[in-house]
């Protein structure tokens, strides 16, 4: 399910998932398909880690690279998570020949 929420989206960033919502800071998003499939990647991760480990290992891994990086940016940048999917959001295909746990590669 998708909902556009100005509000709930944080400044910067075009979509946030929590599963299984898709929040978009506004409704052209809605038709960007890039922006979409990113987005699709995180409900796969989420689903796979069974949802609440996803999160943790998320922050957990953020706090890390926080430390490695001094910057909150560039350590969200850096996660495995939004590495896999800023490296295939165009690949709109990418879901379906995906392999399970595939952003171990960019840790």
């Amino acid at each position: 399910m998708i909902i556009i929420s100005k509000h709930l989206v944080p400044k910067g960033f075009s979509g946030i998932t929590l599963y299984p919502f898709i929040f978009l800071r506004n409704s052209k998003a809605k038709e960007d398909k890039i922006i979409i499939n990113h987005e699709m990647i995180h409900l796969r991760q989420q689903i796979e880690m069974l949802i609440i480990p996803f999160y943790i290992f998320y922050v957990i891994e953020w706090f890390f690279k926080f430390l490695k990086y001094k910057n909150g940016y560039l350590a969200y940048q850096n996660l495995s998570f939004e590495r896999e999917a800023y490296s295939f959001e165009t690949d709109i295909n990418y879901l379906k020949n995906r392999k399970f746990w595939a952003f171990i590669k960019h840790l």
